[in-house]
């Protein structure tokens, strides 16, 4: 056994922070944290280590906030005030009932068409289960909400107990705005309630702008059109507008962070100026996974990490080791097979797609795969650690 050979892999740690105000000079207090931490804890920073940045404390410090009458000012400009159609909004209290508000307010009518029987990131309005039974076919059919009660009664989400169809419409009401409901899975069928149209979808939207521009519709946004330049000098998003918008306050939102690559190249340089050492950052809001149990697909961001330094754009590039130890070097085992493995992997091609050894391993962009790794480490309440240190990450087993 060599000596010095490293016992441990990848490690993941969150970094306690001061909490985060609009104009806090972020690079400093980032790179000092992780310094002090790495001080604290008895480890030192190495070469390709990753240091992850929460987008919601990258967007504290840029001030990038909106409220209900920013988003209602932007929707009735862009969008007549009139009737607007809005369509495949996800069932979230803190991503979209907000915004819902603002829309609202900048309407005099809301025709509200919810994709059944989930969202697109797996919340449930009605089981799969429940739809076979009552012989709904959802890619075709198109509910009104009398039909829906009729069919399905009332479906309480089940992590929030929220009954989203009536939670929206009283948010639409309140907010001074008529409302209809209809539950539909073609973008088409929007267009025989409305003209004027704001698409709500995430990861589906160009398709649906598209498809809706195509057939005929008047004037089509995306959320990723609103908010895309100040409103009464509010924050914005030129690039993703209300996409990946958090509630902050009950009338205000935090927008996802502004153009940030230039914050993380200040805290590559800092790192390397105080140790010499060449680290990787990103900036990452949701994970992107799946939760079995309530069928929730995390991420309700554009994208998982909307900043990161140059060394970490691509995929991984590994052998399965179960692959080769029982293919390969089948006949194998103790040191020798050992040093089998380690010669492959040190000879590996920098591009393994179609090779049988590598078949198996996680075909995803690396700042997904970091930053689902940092948000499940940073966690989503009170852990108080919005930057997360990922060590040995790019490391294999012949390091």
């Amino acid at each position: 056994m060599n000596s010095n050979e490293r016992k441990v892999g990848t490690v993941s740690r969150g970094i306690r922070c001061p909490i985060i105000r609009e104009g806090d000079d972020l690079a400093t207090i980032v790179t000092q944290s992780v310094l002090e931490a790495a001080e604290s804890e008895g480890f030192a920073l190495r070469d390709r280590d990753v240091i992850s940045m929460t987008e919601s404390i990258v967007a504290r410090a840029q001030g990038n906030y909106a409220s209900v009458e920013d988003i209602a000012a932007d929707v009735k400009a862009k969008l007549g005030g009139g009737t607007v159609g809005v369509m495949f909004p996800i069932l979230s209290r803190n991503r979209f009932a907000i915004c819902l508000r603002g829309i609202a307010m900048g309407a005099k009518k809301i025709v509200l068409m919810l994709s059944y029987p989930s969202d697109e990131v797996g919340n449930e309005l009605v089981s799969l289960d429940k739809l076979d039974a009552a012989g709904v076919n959802p890619y075709s059919d198109v509910l009104t909400l009398e039909k829906y009660r009729e069919l399905f009664g009332v479906n309480r989400h089940e992590f929030t107990g929220v009954d989203y169809v009536e939670y929206y419409s009283n948010i639409i009401r309140e907010a001074g705005a008529e409302v209809e409901i209809i539950f539909a899975n073609q973008p088409r069928a929007i267009l025989n309630y409305a003209d004027h149209i704001l698409t709500c979808d995430i990861h589906t939207r160009a398709r649906t702008k598209r498809i809706l521009l195509a057939a005929g519709a008047k004037a089509v946004c995306g959320l990723d059109d609103i908010m895309t330049a100040p409103v009464n000098g509010s924050g914005y998003n030129e690039k993703y507008g209300l996409l990946g918008s958090n509630k902050s306050t009950e009338d205000k939102i935090k927008l996802f962070p502004r153009e940030c690559k230039d914050l993380v190249l200040e805290v590559q340089k800092r790192v390397l100026d105080a140790t010499g050492k060449h680290v990787e950052v990103m900036v990452y809001g949701d994970g992107a996974f799946k939760d079995p149990q309530g069928k929730i697909w995390e991420l309700a961001d554009p994208v998982v990490s909307p900043a990161f330094t140059d060394g970490l754009i691509g995929t991984p590039n590994e052998l399965k080791l179960k692959y080769l130890a029982d293919n390969d070097f089948k006949d194998l085992s103790g040191e020798e097979l050992k040093a089998a493995i380690s010669a492959s992997i040190r000879e590996k091609k920098n591009d393994l797609v179609g090779n049988m050894a590598s078949q198996g391993t996680t075909p995803r962009q690396l700042t997904d795969l970091i930053g689902s790794l940092c948000d499940l480490t940073s966690g989503s309440g009170d852990k108080g650690t919005p930057v997360v240190l990922v060590q040995g990450y790019f490391d294999n087993y012949t390091n």
